[in-house]
């Protein structure tokens, strides 16, 4: 009988281990609770024709395997490099971020808007619930950041115990449309002692439309002092800033948004690639097992993926 196999959470980590499971004849079901895929491979239209990545700004490779699997992306068309003058390859998701997750998904099922409560042994199984239903699989894989885990499957759990250490720090972010161009002198700007520690012309990216579009990442130290604050306030305090940086005028903006990625960076990874319980029915991965990049989301699920193969 085919193993019956959830994965919690449909960021890189979890779509990875999803594809490496579907492409050796399994049919895992994927949840997550936001109503797209790609957790920070995330990209915002609007529908004056505006569009943002949010979130992850583009990827780079330091291994040759996840170098490879850049390629075949670009290759697929789902990702081009991104030109920002630094002479690194920055791949960029085409016609978004998000492209680059959704090139992901085929041959297994993706329920998206569901949102898992709890995750339990049962017997030989282990349970998932959600707002709706609760369902048995053979196996379970999360992704979620580690600070949600406990909340899933308990703070006694012997797993949440071992990731205590993680540490995860947040991250605003500023999304701002401009009626006219900007004549910035620069694509990209990074200064993480600067509040806006990272700046990028959107607009700049292959596939992607006209208009002038600029996201803002705030440095550690602002989006901490800032964190709680509206979604609204958190755009109308980033804009000047934007704007003395970029030679904008802040009644020039179109469209404007802030975001709160509260766990979007990893400070004090795991220091290895996975973790499975005593069962061996129940897997918890994620970017910060390994670090912060992208790659290490993806090495994540790639090790996911081999090690309930070989299990199986």
């Amino acid at each position: 009988m085919t193993p019956r196999i959830a994965i919690i959470g449909a960021g890189l980590t979890g779509l990875t281990c999803a594809a490496g499971l579907s492409n050796a004849g399994l049919s895992p079901v994927v949840f997550d609770k936001g109503r797209g895929v790609g957790g920070r491979l995330a990209t915002r239209r609007t529908e004056n024709g505006f569009q943002f990545d949010h979130g992850a700004q583009y990827l780079s490779a330091k291994s040759h395997e996840f170098a490879a699997f850049l390629k075949e992306r670009a290759t697929a068309g789902a990702a081009a490099v991104w030109d920002t003058g630094s002479g690194q390859d920055h791949y960029v998701g085409v016609p978004g971020m998000r492209s680059l997750a959704q090139s992901l998904i085929a041959g297994f099922e993706v329920q998206s808007a569901v949102e898992v409560s709890s995750v339990r042994m049962a017997g030989a199984a282990v349970e998932v619930t959600t707002r709706d239903a609760v369902a048995r699989f053979d196996h379970v894989v999360l992704t979620v950041p580690a600070p949600q885990v406990s909340r899933l499957i308990g703070d006694a759990h012997a797993l949440s115990e071992r990731i205590a250490g993680v540490t995860m720090t947040p991250n605003l972010t500023l999304m701002a449309g401009f009626a006219t161009p900007v004549a910035a002198s620069f694509t990209t700007a990074r200064d993480p002692e600067a509040d806006l520690a990272w700046i990028a012309r959107d607009d700049s990216k292959s596939g992607r439309g006209e208009h002038a579009c600029w996201v803002a990442q705030a440095s550690l130290d602002w989006s901490l002092a800032h964190l709680e604050l509206s979604k609204e306030d958190i755009a109308s305090r980033m804009l000047p800033l934007l704007c003395d940086r970029i030679g904008a005028l802040p009644e020039d903006v179109s469209y404007l948004a802030g975001h709160r990625w509260r766990y979007a960076q990893t400070s004090h990874p795991l220091g290895q690639a996975f973790l499975r319980d005593d069962t061996g029915r129940l897997r918890i991965g994620g970017d910060w097992c390994l670090g912060a990049r992208a790659e290490q989301a993806w090495q994540s699920g790639h090790a996911i993926a081999e090690d309930l193969l070989d299990a199986l």
